[in-house]
């Protein structure tokens, strides 16, 4: 091994070996081989609007009997409010994350919510963690696979729990394929 000193600047001095060459050049031939790999998979590409992904299940829910989440897309909430008791578990547990929770008072009367109050949820300021779907002990809010909430104002993206109660339709077409290779869609 060939150790060639280099000239010191301000006083400090630096070594370099020849062994460093064999290295940059492995390390070359390794990036070459690992992008290679890539030009043979087909490309996992959607046209959406026209395609959309068909997603599995739905959305992420959370067992506080098992205290385990339930696997899912972490989309736009929902809100039963025949389940809700107004404790403001959700709204406390966004509140040091996005402050996305706010409780309102709702006009209708629920014997389980002696508050009348109910979350909404601003769109524009959640950032999906899941977290107040983990802190509701009531199964109340689940999170389910719709991902379209884009709108022109800022206050279309606050959703009151009346527009939280109601189911979103949404309709993937295109399954998601798992081999060997990769993903790919039909």
């Amino acid at each position: 091994m060939t150790i060639h000193r280099t000239p010191a600047i301000e006083g400090v001095s630096t070594t370099k070996t020849g062994a460093g060459s064999t290295n940059s050049a492995s390390g070359f031939i390794k990036a070459i081989e690992s992008g290679s790999k890539h030009l043979i998979i087909k490309r996992f590409t959607l046209r959406y609007p026209e395609q959309k992904l068909k997603l599995t299940g739905d959305g992420y829910q959370f067992d506080p009997k098992r205290g385990v989440g339930i696997a899912g897309y972490r989309g736009r909430h929902i809100l039963f409010h025949d389940k809700c008791t107004g404790c403001q578990l959700c709204a406390i547990a966004c509140e040091g994350i996005a402050e996305a929770i706010g409780m309102v008072k709702v006009d209708e009367e629920w014997k389980q919510n002696k508050k009348s109050i109910m979350p909404q949820i601003d769109f524009g300021k959640c950032v999906f963690c899941g977290l107040c779907v983990d802190a509701c002990p009531f199964y109340a809010l689940y999170m389910t696979n719709d991902y379209e909430l884009s709108s022109f104002t800022k206050e279309h993206l606050i959703y009151t729990p009346s527009q939280l109660a109601i189911k979103p339709k949404y309709d993937g077409d295109v399954e998601l394929k798992i081999d060997k290779m990769g993903a790919t869609h039909g």
